[in-house]
């Protein structure tokens, strides 16, 4: 494999103008698709609140949402894509069997996990409990059928990506934040004024969405796709996905674990007690509304470009894997297009963190976070925000093990990492509350993109940083540091807001300030990135914005 080249870009594959296309389409739906779920994260914060009913709405949306990450469009989908890529371009008929039999094996899987759940959970609320903790529980049995429709759904998308049918999937998402705005909405406007039931009506809506998302997905999928009941000729493929699966879901699901836990420690005050390991936790009640709400704004880039680019390589990477050139030419180009929005986003969230928090969740009245929320809120995002960069290039990075077949890998250095969170963790809660949680997910998630890079050399042989991608790069972080200053100086000459218009105001003018530093450095440095994005699919290649 050629890992050093010289040359002023990359090698150009025929795949690249599909990369750009995919990822054009990808960003543009989930863009809409951010901006509802932005919108029914501020409908659901400010009903619920930074309180008791906060958290626990927040920790029942959790648990579908996890599974829906690792079963479906994390773990399930990076193993079942490459085999699925490689049967369809053998027999078709076979590759449909396979589809079959994964979507079947996985309604049956999350199915029965989510009846042994609520059975667990409805014994539980026999024995006594407080009324915080039977609320949570509740509301976690209510929203729980959500796990085998998202896992579908996410499933369903794999398929239809791997057709060239990107937007379909990516716009998936919208009904289920129409379904929750609406009903959100509908408190605001005086149906009732008991936030309890309005969260009830919340998580109802969400499962009906769910089922929405499934029928959604399936209609698209029509005519492409003939649904099996025989899988005589998909077994040993299907074997294949089974035997990936585990490893892919440890690998890929790094981040949704130490998110996982985070959401468990923050819950530990109403779900266990004030003390943890001998000691009284600094956490309280208020703490994983706090957490949970202001995950939301840091994923909101994340899901926007870092994971488009990661889903839409993933299929090309696959394709390309028996080619070492094409195959590292698309990975650096990955590499780089995640950088290019990764560390302005990281730079630009931590300088805007209070007028943000102070702008979705703030603003005084009923129907906004505490002014402890608030200030709560930023340093969470405060924790978060510096690592955008690296949650965004594990997803590339690990993808690109497994388009080569190594799925253990990218598992044990997953582990490591959630090891390692859990433990810092336990360190950082006590003197920085709910914030050393967030500083924990930032400070493994950079980590993990460390060791992967350097293993990537070892296991695949490939450099991913070649002289060309570390000049690259080089002038990224040019760029980033001219915004930087920019933003800096903005902010002191605009000073601090004491209003939430003026936190608005100010908001508004350090994102187009900041913004345009950098897009005004990439064109003086002739940043590449931008003319990548731009390129032009394959002729015939109109599936892919589909």
């Amino acid at each position: 494999m050629n890992d050093e080249r010289t040359d002023a870009t990359p090698l150009r594959t025929p795949d690249s103008g599909a990369l750009a296309a995919a990822v054009r389409v990808i960003s543009g739906v989930t863009l809409l698709s951010r901006f509802t779920g932005l919108a029914r994260d501020i409908v659901t914060a400010r009903l619920f609140g930074d309180d008791v009913l906060g958290s626990a709405f927040r920790a029942a949306y959790a648990f579908p949402n996890l599974f829906r990450r690792l079963f479906g469009e994390g773990a399930l989908s990076a193993a079942f894509i490459p085999e699925y890529t490689t049967l369809r371009a053998k027999s078709p008929d076979a590759a449909a069997q396979l589809a079959s039999l994964i979507l079947w094996l996985l309604m049956l899987a999350t199915g029965s996990i989510t009846l042994l759940i609520e059975a667990a959970l409805f014994v539980r609320l026999l024995f006594p409990h407080g009324e915080d903790l039977g609320l949570s529980i509740r509301l976690v049995m209510l929203m729980l059928p959500m796990m085998p429709l998202v896992c579908s759904t996410a499933m369903l998308a794999g398929v239809l990506q791997v057709h060239g049918k990107f937007g379909v999937p990516a716009a998936a998402p919208i009904l289920l934040n129409v379904f929750q705005i609406a009903a959100g909405l509908a408190f605001f406007l005086g149906i009732s004024a008991d936030a309890t039931i309005a969260a009830y009506s919340v998580g109802t809506a969400a499962v009906a969405a769910s089922l929405a998302q499934v029928f959604w997905s399936l209609w698209a999928l029509r005519g492409l796709v003939r649904w099996r009941r025989a899988f005589d000729d998909a077994k040993e493929s299907g074997r294949v996905v089974l035997r990936r699966f585990v490893p892919v879901m440890l690998g890929l699901g790094t981040l949704q674990l130490n998110s996982t836990m985070d959401m468990l420690i923050a819950m530990w005050p109403t779900w266990v007690g004030p003390t943890m390991l001998g000691f009284a936790v600094t956490l309280d009640e208020r703490s994983n509304a706090v957490l949970g709400y202001t995950q939301t704004i840091y994923q909101f880039p994340l899901g926007v470009f870092g994971i488009a680019v990661a889903t839409a390589i993933f299929p090309l990477l696959a394709r390309a894997a028996g080619d070492g050139d094409a195959f590292a030419s698309m990975l650096r180009r990955g590499v780089r297009l995640s950088l290019f929005i990764g560390l302005p986003a990281s730079a630009g969230m931590l300088l805007v963190r209070e007028d943000v928090c102070a702008v979705i969740f703030g603003g005084g009245g009923k129907y906004s976070f505490s002014d402890e929320g608030v200030l709560r809120s930023a340093a969470v995002l405060g924790g978060f925000a510096p690592a955008i960069w690296a949650y965004s290039l594990n997803h590339v990075l690990t993808r690109a093990f497994y388009a080569q077949g190594d799925t253990h890998t990218p598992m044990r250095v997953a582990m490591a990492m959630v090891g390692f969170n859990l433990a810092l963790n336990f360190a950082l809660i006590w003197p920085l509350r709910e914030a050393g949680l967030a500083w924990s997910t930032a400070i493994s998630a950079s980590v993990q993109t460390l060791v992967l890079i350097v293993l990537s050399r070892r296991r695949l042989g490939l450099v991913v940083f070649d002289r060309e991608t570390r000049i690259g790069v080089a002038r990224l972080l040019i760029a980033c540091a001219v915004m930087i200053g920019l933003i800096v100086v903005a902010g002191l000459m605009l000073g601090q807001a004491a209003t939430w218009s003026g936190h608005l105001v100010r908001l508004a003018a350090l994102v187009v300030a900041g913004a345009g530093a950098y897009f005004a450095m990439a064109w003086v440095l002739r940043l590449p990135e931008p003319r990548w994005l731009m390129e032009r699919g394959p002729r015939g290649g109109a599936a892919i914005i589909e």
